[in-house]
């Protein structure tokens, strides 16, 4: 299954070849093609590490009341 982060790997490339081939058919030179097209992918990279940050995930709070109510009924055996 492709998650979020596999598609944000495969568009930093993406946008750095395809935006940098775009403006430089568009008669941009490349000295400004390539810069712009990199503030796209630093844009790509720091909404993956920022906005939508790679987080464990958070034990729910019935599991662990069960867990311990499980332990409890063990030692009083």
């Amino acid at each position: 299954m492709t998650g979020y982060y596999d598609i944000v790997l495969g568009l930093i490339p993406l946008a750095m070849a395809g935006i940098t081939g775009v403006l430089s058919i568009a008669g941009f030179a490349l000295t400004t093609a390539i810069p712009m097209a990199s503030v796209v992918a630093v844009g790509l990279i720091g909404h993956a590490m920022f906005v939508r940050a790679p987080v464990d995930p958070v034990p729910e709070p019935a599991a662990q009341a069960d867990a311990m109510q499980s332990d409890s009924l063990q030692s009083a055996d």
